[in-house]
């Protein structure tokens, strides 16, 4: 089955720090630009970071950007997610997924391959 496992969520004070880990499973990630997704309870998904292939580039949405930082390790067949000075508002349920080619667009349309996600809590 092709999907992907994310790990690494939890409860945390505000201004904490989680790594959020993504493994593929049953395909290899190096062809795929990987992108990190969350979604609150009653709200709709919405896309947070995308790191292209070669992980090279990388982009963030406003939200999140100076905060978190994508990273990837295509030897481990895993894409990470390193989040710091979280916010309530960062609360969710965490996935990744993986799109054929790198944009700043985080249309669902575009990827694939997702799996059942990890929460993430933030509260005091």
């Amino acid at each position: 089955q092709l999907q992907f496992v994310e790990s690494g969520g939890g409860l945390v004070k505000p201004g904490g720090s989680l790594r959020l880990s993504c493994a593929a499973s049953g395909f290899s990630v190096d062809a795929y630009t990987i992108g990190w997704f969350r979604q609150a309870p009653a709200k709709e998904r919405e896309g947070v970071a995308q790191i292209n292939s070669g992980g090279i580039f990388a982009n963030y949405v406003d939200s999140v950007r100076g905060r978190f930082t994508i990273s990837r390790d295509n030897a481990k067949n895993t894409v990470y997610l390193q989040l710091n000075s979280l916010k309530p508002e960062d609360t969710g349920l965490y996935f990744c997924s993986a799109a054929s080619h790198y944009s700043d667009n985080y249309g669902l349309s575009r990827f694939k391959y997702w799996g059942q996600g990890t929460q993430v809590t933030v509260s005091s």
